[in-house]
């Protein structure tokens, strides 16, 4: 079998790029370097991962308007949410190291056939969707949130925080407070970045794999030159690495998106309440429309890809069952059933032991953001009415 050559760690390289500017890749930093670099992540760290929500917790419900109230409830989420995964994300570092090993495994074993290199093909352009994607999600709520703060007739800050100095007397104090809230935020769109994009990059990947395996299944025994045992064996160990793969994946994202899928149907729901009744200003109401559009689309390709490996592993069986087993040795035959066997096992993802990475948990994730507004809507209309009482 010709090797393809392919190399499924480029995909990587925006993710260690980022990384490297928030602090994790002292492994990957010159050893003359290392100290230097150890101290950037420690200081960046606590500025921003611990500083930056908390400074913005501080001032929760503190603002004369319910407008800044909510803008600061939803951007404090999202930030302590953030700087959660990204601690969790931080100390599984280590396993990301295990993923790239066994995809260098996975891709020498594709070969330069039409069918595999078509699916790689197709693999690049997800890709390159995803990365277009999340720029997309961040960029508008960015430009939103920069316009409201620039429209606003007095002197205030982009988002509503605590500082320990007085920054509205003050302008040099009011110049460092919101330096310190823009590059923080972009600091904090960084990790958001690496939080949401790492897991369905992953998971596409797998299923690309998935699909090229499928591939060589198909084609054991048609070809003169090849011995089909070997070759079953070879295919049977992919399909291990395969699961290796997952279930590495699987334990590096659990926890996160756990935290994402839950926090997502609770932000929705303020979103959507903040834009029917506080928001009055244009550029917060669209900063709140798209801000809700940004939380649904940062979990529906986990989700989406998720489904697509549980697809392509419960089709594996099939794929044996197509190549040409009839002429073969006995010895042939009872490992392909063997294989058939442990391939029935069905692969999900589970995000925190409890909820399955999947379309249809998008779909219940936007269900529950319904139903917990109507919930404190109708709150809402009885307080009104006692008050009417």
């Amino acid at each position: 079998m010709e090797s393809a050559n392919i190399n499924s760690l480029i995909f990587f390289r925006s993710h260690w790029f980022a990384w490297t500017v928030l602090g994790l890749s002292r492994e990957k930093v010159a050893t003359y370097w290392r100290r230097l670099y150890v101290g950037y992540s420690i200081v960046i760290n606590l500025l921003v991962t611990i500083g930056y929500p908390l400074h913005l917790g501080l001032a929760l419900f503190r603002s004369p308007t319910q407008t800044e109230n909510v803008l600061n409830l939803t951007i404090f989420v999202t930030c302590f949410t953030c700087a959660l995964k990204f601690m969790i994300y931080s100390y599984n570092i280590g396993k990301v190291s295990e993923i790239e090993r066994l995809l260098v495994k996975m891709d020498m074993r594709v070969s330069a056939s039409g069918g595999q290199i078509i699916i790689y093909k197709q693999l690049r352009r997800n890709q390159r969707m995803l990365l277009y994607l999340f720029m997309g999600i961040y960029l508008p709520v960015g430009m939103f949130a920069e316009l409201g703060f620039i429209f606003q007739k007095q002197r205030a800050l982009l988002y509503p925080a605590w500082f320990p100095f007085d920054w509205v007397n003050s302008t040099r104090n009011f110049y460092i407070a919101n330096v310190y809230q823009i590059v923080g935020i972009s600091y904090m769109l960084l990790q958001n970045y690496v939080n949401d994009c790492f897991p369905p990059v992953n998971l596409c990947l797998i299923s690309a794999h998935i699909q090229m395996l499928y591939i060589r299944f198909e084609e054991i025994g048609k070809g003169r030159t090849q011995n089909a045992e070997l070759e079953l064996e070879a295919c049977m160990t992919d399909h291990k690495r395969l699961k290796e793969l997952f279930r590495l994946v699987e334990s590096f994202i659990s926890l996160p998106m756990f935290i994402q899928i839950t926090v997502t149907g609770i932000n929705i729901c303020i979103g959507i309440f903040a834009v029917i009744f506080y928001v009055r200003e244009p550029m917060y109401w669209a900063y709140f429309l798209f801000y809700c559009l940004a939380l649904s689309l940062e979990i529906f390709p986990t989700c989406y890809f998720g489904t697509d490996n549980e697809f392509w592993f419960g089709r594996l069986h099939y794929a044996a069952f197509s190549c040409d087993w009839l002429p073969q040795k006995l010895s042939f035959k009872k490992k392909m059933l063997i294989f058939t066997e442990c391939s029935l096992k069905h692969s999900t993802a589970i995000a925190g032991g409890m909820l399955r990475i999947h379309v249809d948990t998008f779909a219940s994730t936007m269900k529950f953001a319904y139903s917990l507004f109507t919930i404190i809507l109708r709150m809402r209309r009885s307080s009104q009415s006692h008050q009417n009482d």
